[in-house]
């Protein structure tokens, strides 16, 4: 094809072409632009809405293993206080023969003396102790004083002397049967 039109068309048409080329490369490189700036907000907003879905996961893990703890923590606790309860109750239970020797020597008059004692358990969950005496008395006086401090005294439960006791006036050889009901108050 054979362009006859003259050289200054020619130029008219050319530059006319070079500004509809510029006007559309520009055109194409602002929706270029355009459509990039708007995948870069829209990945923007995807990524904030994950970010915020994962602090709200974090912040409920951290809570699950707060609560996690404290939950072992409780039940640790609860373990302690059980040991504790069966290790109050064990020694509640106890017999302190030191104390029953203690509180026996205390109530004993000077004059007396014991040839025999022995001490034992009995009863549902050893609650009751029983104590066997015998001894010498030189007077029945000492002896009678003997049973009646006994008696007395609020930590023996049962006190009993044999009648036997009581027949030789003088240079006795005397036997008691004594017994502790332990209840709560007591050792």
């Amino acid at each position: 094809m054979i362009n006859l039109l003259p050289d200054e068309e020619k130029k008219a048409i050319l530059s006319e072409q070079k500004k509809k080329m510029t006007i559309i490369i520009w055109v194409l490189v602002l929706i270029f632009f355009f459509s990039l700036s708007l995948s870069l907000f829209l990945i923007k907003g995807r990524l904030q809405s994950q970010l915020e879905n994962q602090k709200k996961i974090l912040l409920e893990s951290e809570e699950r293993l707060k609560q996690a703890g404290v939950i072992e923590i409780k039940g640790k606790i609860n373990l302690a206080n059980s040991t504790l309860t069966k290790l109050n109750s064990f020694y509640k239970k106890k017999v302190y023969f030191g104390d029953i020797l203690a509180k026996i020597a205390e109530i004993i008059p000077d004059d007396l003396y014991l040839k025999y004692l022995s001490i034992s358990l009995s009863g549902e969950n050893n609650s009751e102790v029983n104590i066997i005496l015998s001894g010498f008395a030189p007077t029945r006086e000492i002896l009678f004083k003997l049973k009646k401090n006994f008696e007395e005294d609020n930590y023996f439960s049962i006190v009993s002397f044999p009648p036997s006791n009581w027949v030789k006036p003088t240079d006795i050889d005397f036997s008691a049967n004594l017994k502790i009901v332990k209840t709560s108050n007591k050792k």
